[in-house]
């Protein structure tokens, strides 16, 4: 039975205690927001070494982090260090990508190692294996994408990237309008060359029933793909972007109908300017679905440091009330990640989500950032490492340059809060 269907009998699963007790919330409130779907839990139940968590309205924003092999690069090993990487500095899930090698032996050390909730995209995975068995992608059949799917339950991925909103429809639209980037979806671009050679209608959506049995089956959670998502400001918020997130609130009610969890996956590339607007759109069109953005990234000219603009464009759409950010490392559009870049991506994420946590009013946020500031004033650097999201590199820059006092180098003996001290009185124990 899946979180869901549990919820709404008013069963307390080991899952919703375990969010709660993490959040610091009551039981009710993960009940009610799980019932309306609101909230989930990606738990699949095969996947026994889980520590689950809770995604969604009240809770705190989630940091996702895209490991995975490529065609160019495929190294286990290398995977596994970024998994750890990822763990050791806070992503709240990891999405397992791989398009080289063994891709589910792959999978399947990364699910024993990771206590962290798994995703995955069966789509490359179909896809690939159609090239190695038929010759191309399109020549794929529905029944070796719902094998793919299954396959991926059954090792326990604990949500799946379906890019279900991809229809005629919307891809008629898309050709109506015209972008600058065209498709920068890997799943979306796989699914729609597909369509267009066998001139049929994506199989994710004309068998969405068939996904919602596995999906009940394993209670894994759906991500409903952004396929048309924007890949570059130019094309944010075009008319493709807008019909496929209107075909995405209708599965989001044909999936709540069913008992399954799903959340939406949005943009991609947006000006700051309408990022609250699309988070505004989503939570309108999908009824409160949780929303998981990729970024968004606020400006096209970022290569080598797009962690950092996705980490603007967050913030600002977590502080609108998008629910998972996923995150993105300086490597993004230029190579695959190494595991600094893991860490980096991770960091940048966490201090996003964590600044649109203090707007949103979660639980302990605003209070963390209290600690820091009284450490702040008394001079404690031990303490201001351990609650900074990277101690040890807190400790190696306070230490670069030698201070000659108590105080650090960059102000010595000038140092505003020593001074008011000394002259005022003003202890930290005071503040």
């Amino acid at each position: 039975m899946t979180q869901m269907k549990l919820a709404r009998k008013g069963t307390v699963s080991p899952q919703i205690k375990h969010v709660a007790e993490k959040e610091g919330i009551e039981t009710d409130f993960v009940l009610r927001g799980l019932t309306e779907g609101e909230i989930i839990i990606p738990a699949n139940i095969n996947h026994t070494n889980l520590i689950p968590c809770g995604i969604g309205k009240g809770l705190r924003t989630k940091v996702n982090a895209n490991i995975g092999t490529s065609s160019d690069f495929c190294d286990l090993n290398t995977e596994l260090r970024k998994l750890q990487t990822a763990i050791d500095f806070g992503a709240d899930t990891v999405m397992d990508l791989s398009t080289g090698g063994d891709i589910s032996a792959i999978r399947r050390a990364i699910m024993r190692a990771s206590t962290l909730p798994v995703g995955t995209v069966p789509i490359y995975q179909a896809g690939i294996e159609a090239i190695e068995n038929h010759g191309a992608i399109v020549n794929m059949s529905v029944d070796e994408i719902f094998a793919v799917i299954e396959e991926h339950a059954k090792d326990g991925a604990d949500f799946m990237t379906v890019h279900c909103g991809v229809t005629q429809e919307s891809l008629a639209r898309l050709k109506k309008q015209g972008r600058k980037t065209d498709i920068v979806s890997r799943g979306g671009a796989f699914l729609i060359g597909w369509m267009l050679h066998n001139d049929k209608e994506n199989p994710l959506y004309q068998y969405y029933d068939r996904l919602l049995d596995l999906a009940l089956e394993y209670d894994f959670s759906l991500s409903l793909g952004d396929g048309l998502r924007p890949g570059c400001l130019a094309d944010a918020t075009d008319r493709a972007q807008i019909q496929e997130l209107i075909i995405l609130g209708e599965l989001v009610e044909r999936a709540r109908e069913a008992g399954v969890q799903a959340m939406v996956e949005g943009p991609g590339h947006l000006p700051l300017h309408q990022i609250a607007a699309n988070v505004q759109l989503e939570k309108s069109l999908c009824r409160g679905a949780p929303f998981y953005v990729l970024g968004p990234l606020v400006t096209d000219i970022g290569a080598g440091y797009d962690h950092i603009t996705a980490a603007i464009g967050g913030a600002v759409a977590a502080a609108a009330g998008a629910d998972f950010l996923c995150y993105v490392t300086p490597t993004e559009h230029l190579s695959l990640p190494a595991a600094e870049d893991v860490k980096v991506g991770v960091i940048a994420s966490r201090i996003a989500a964590h600044a649109a946590d203090i707007v949103k009013g979660i639980r302990g946020a605003q209070e963390w950032d209290e600690r820091m500031s009284k450490a702040r004033k008394a001079l404690d650097w031990e303490t201001q490492a351990k609650l900074s999201l990277d101690p040890e590199l807190s400790r190696q820059v306070h230490s670069k340059i030698p201070a000659s006092g108590v105080t650090c180098s960059m102000c010595g003996k000038y140092c505003a809060m020593a001074i008011v001290e000394k002259y005022l009185g003003i202890s930290a124990t005071k503040c």
